[in-house]
């Protein structure tokens, strides 16, 4: 069965964007992002919610783009619409019937591409097998949460820590669901 792998930059007190989703004070320069970017071609599917897709759009992204070319795009949503999507882009309704069934289909493992508030959802219903966290030494004060409002409460297993130029660290934690 493939894993899905939550693979995002965080600050130290656990936000994956600042206040009005600024990103600026993350490592965009170093070690560990040329390894998160190498790392990324190891996957043929990724997964994200609607606010993660449209983010990049303040980076170009045209609605109905894959960012990720190589990959099967699933973008989960209620809303989002497209007129002429790209063929790698499929947008679903949240589903954990399909989250399953991707998890059960032939491949690599998925990447779970940032969002907070999705990355709850699936925590919340144990569907994240392995958080890979960019931790960049930075302190946000505000922002979106690593896990948006998820109160729940899980144990982890370190399984790899790097340590980058910058200051950054690429920590790799198994969850342990019981």
């Amino acid at each position: 069965m493939r894993k899905i792998i939550y693979y995002v930059a965080v600050s130290i007190d656990g936000f994956i964007s600042g206040r009005n989703n600024d990103i600026s004070k993350f490592a965009m320069e170093s070690t560990g992002v040329a390894k998160y970017l190498s790392d990324l071609q190891a996957f043929d599917t990724v997964i994200m919610g609607r606010k993660t897709y449209e983010f990049g759009y303040e980076f170009g992204l045209k609605p109905g783009e894959a960012p990720y070319p190589k990959m099967q795009h699933f973008v989960f949503s209620k809303t989002l619409k497209f007129d002429h999507p790209n063929d790698k882009i499929e947008v679903c309704k949240p589903d954990l019937e399909l989250i399953r069934s991707l998890k059960n289909k032939k491949g690599t493992d998925i990447y779970l591409c940032g969002g907070g508030e999705f990355a709850g959802w699936l925590l919340d219903n144990e569907m994240i097998d392995k958080l890979k966290l960019k931790l960049n030494p930075i302190i946000l004060g505000a922002g979106v949460k690593l896990f948006g409002n998820s109160t729940k409460q899980f144990q982890l297993d370190l399984r790899e820590s790097e340590k980058f130029s910058h200051g950054l660290q690429i920590i790799t934690y198994d969850i342990v669901y019981k």
